[in-house]
């Protein structure tokens, strides 16, 4: 039996490989989507910080395509988007020896993200959290007694 891509070129589109943001979210399960062990897992990855990885790691053959896991429950637009990214040459070489796999990729894109500026600045202090609970106990309460 013959596979359908037997003639395709691994340049050919249709032949690079497919990462969803459910592939590297440490919210999922398993069963739900999650591909890459809890500790290359993110929380809530987006299809534009996993792109920004991609592409800093020198796969310039990186695309976005408007599509959403078929796993993904919430039909929000912050799930949707997948990329597509050219893994080998025509050759069969990888594009990038660093990555030769699939996995391998999406681990690096897991640890990668959380250093993004985007995810940086995000992060809140120690001192906004102590300032938020100290001025909500001096709060008095209003209503019957």
């Amino acid at each position: 039996m013959t596979s359908i891509y037997a003639d395709r070129k691994p340049s050919d589109r249709s032949r690079w490989i497919c990462i969803y943001p459910a592939y590297l979210n440490n919210k999922k399960t398993l069963a739900e989507g999650r591909v890459v062990p809890k500790k290359y897992a993110v929380e809530n990855p987006t299809y534009q910080e996993i792109l920004e990885v991609v592409k800093a790691s020198g796969f310039e053959n990186a695309e976005v395509e408007n599509k959403q896991y078929s796993r993904e429950c919430s039909k929000e637009w912050q799930f949707r988007g997948r990329i597509r990214v050219q893994l080998k040459n025509d050759d069969g070489t990888p594009v990038n020896e660093t990555f030769p796999s699939r996995i391998s990729l999406m681990k690096h894109c897991g640890v990668q993200i959380p250093k993004l500026k985007s995810r940086v600045m995000k992060a809140p202090g120690p001192e906004q959290h102590q300032n938020k609970n100290e001025t909500s106990g001096n709060k008095k309460k209003k209503g019957r007694k």
